[in-house]
């Protein structure tokens, strides 16, 4: 892969390879003998670049103490089938699932790059039975959640459906809406529990073979009576042993993200008996700074005029803002590592540009690198903190990194 760097740059995002590989293995060896690993990479694999991403999973094996399939190649979810083609013309030939909706005109693109869809509604099931060529795809279950999916009320028209029209799907699966906290489990197991009850469903109408319903068998890619089965996510994947079944679909974790505070509390904790587990970030967001000036005491600075100095400051000014992915509501409130110091963000955040305090950082030079996700020196800001900040998830923080923003993996 060829290495970019970021002399050219005003604003760029860094990648750590050997992070997400480290990340990969850490959790591969939680599944079982049994158990395909999808990498989520959907959304620009969450921020992190979709295409460079997968490239760099694609060359992955599982551990051989953790897969003892015929095939273990890795598979890939993605949000659309715009997601999909584009690893299909960047030579990435796993299997990948489609994990939102479909457009009926675009299905006809997944028989020709061999995608795999997700049905989860009966007027997509209609629009994919039209098909003289039909897709592989698997059924969403919506098992509590109540989102994206088939609910369990709807399994004996939906069996009926399938069988009049002879279409077998190539798996089924449903996800967990608070699979995040070991110690409050009650809704993912009901969760669970309602989907178990939905495969007893297929398997007696004969739509499954018997051996893909409990936890740890094997089903197969091939479709037919062997569906592939699966339920966890992240949180599942890492917490809930049981809900790996023949597949569990990784996304936060692998980036280097615990799924939420309590996930990492819950193995730290080692009340659980859960292998233990280190993730690492892999992702670092940087800029220069573009220009250094001093203001005197009661200065109002940005927008509006929002906030105010009450000393003779010395201010940077940074060539990012809220187009850039950093959001507006970290205005008077986030922090940029300049010179290895924590930098206040003062006045309000700019389309495209932010000011910080670097009163009390000595040296601080136009061109200098700032941090604004990551490390310099001992510090770090992280997308948690900035999450909290702001009121919201780090998932939010990672995704809305603007994607023509330059990725350099290392």
């Amino acid at each position: 892969m060829e290495t970019k760097k970021p002399d050219n740059f005003r604003t760029w995002v860094e990648i750590d390879t050997f992070a997400l590989r480290h990340n990969f293995l850490q959790l591969a060896k939680l599944i079982g003998p049994h158990c395909r690993f999808m990498a989520v990479v959907k959304s620009n694999a969450y921020g992190h670049g979709l295409v460079q991403v997968a490239k760099q999973l694609a060359n992955y094996q599982l551990p051989v103490t953790s897969n003892q399939l015929p095939v273990t190649k890795l598979w890939f979810g993605v949000d659309s089938i715009v997601e999909a083609l584009r690893l299909r013309e960047h030579r990435i030939k796993n299997p990948i699932l489609v994990l939102g909706s479909t457009l009926p005109e675009r299905m006809r693109e997944a028989v020709k790059h061999n995608i795999t869809l997700t049905v989860s509604n009966f007027e997509s099931l209609s629009a994919l039975a039209k098909l003289r060529q039909k897709p592989a795809f698997h059924i969403k279950i919506d098992s509590g959640m109540h989102r994206q999916g088939f609910l369990p009320e709807d399994m004996f028209r939906l069996i009926k459906f399938l069988k009049r029209l002879k279409l077998m799907p190539a798996g089924v699966y449903t996800h967990f809406a608070a699979a995040k906290d070991r110690l409050y489990p009650i809704s993912t197991l009901k969760q669970f529990q309602n989907f178990k009850g939905v495969l007893g469903d297929l398997e007696r109408a004969g739509l499954s073979n018997k051996g893909a319903m409990p936890a740890g068998k094997r089903g197969s890619a091939s479709g037919g009576k062997n569906l592939i089965i699966h339920a966890a996510a992240s949180g599942g994947t890492i917490l809930l042993p049981e809900t790996h079944l023949d597949m569990v679909r990784v996304g936060m974790a692998l980036w280097g993200h615990w799924p939420s505070e309590e996930a990492r509390l819950n193995i730290a904790s080692g009340k659980f008996g859960l292998p233990r587990l280190t993730l690492r970030p892999i992702l670092s967001w940087k800029t220069r700074i573009a220009e250094i000036k001093k203001i005197p005491a009661g200065s109002a600075v940005g927008y509006d005029l929002s906030e105010c100095v009450r000393r003779k400051s010395a201010i940077a000014i940074l060539p990012i803002g809220y187009w850039h992915g950093f959001d507006r509501g970290l205005s008077s409130l986030g922090y940029i590592l300049v010179r290895g110091r924590k930098a206040k963000v003062i006045g309000r955040v700019s389309m495209d540009m932010t000011v910080c305090d670097v009163t009390n950082i000595p040296g601080v030079r136009v061109g200098d690198t700032a941090v604004i996700i990551g490390r310099q020196s001992r510090e770090k800001v992280t997308a948690e903190e900035m999450a909290r900040s702001l009121g919201t998830s780090p998932y939010e923080v990672l995704t809305r990194i603007n994607p023509l923003i330059e990725r350099i993996y290392k």
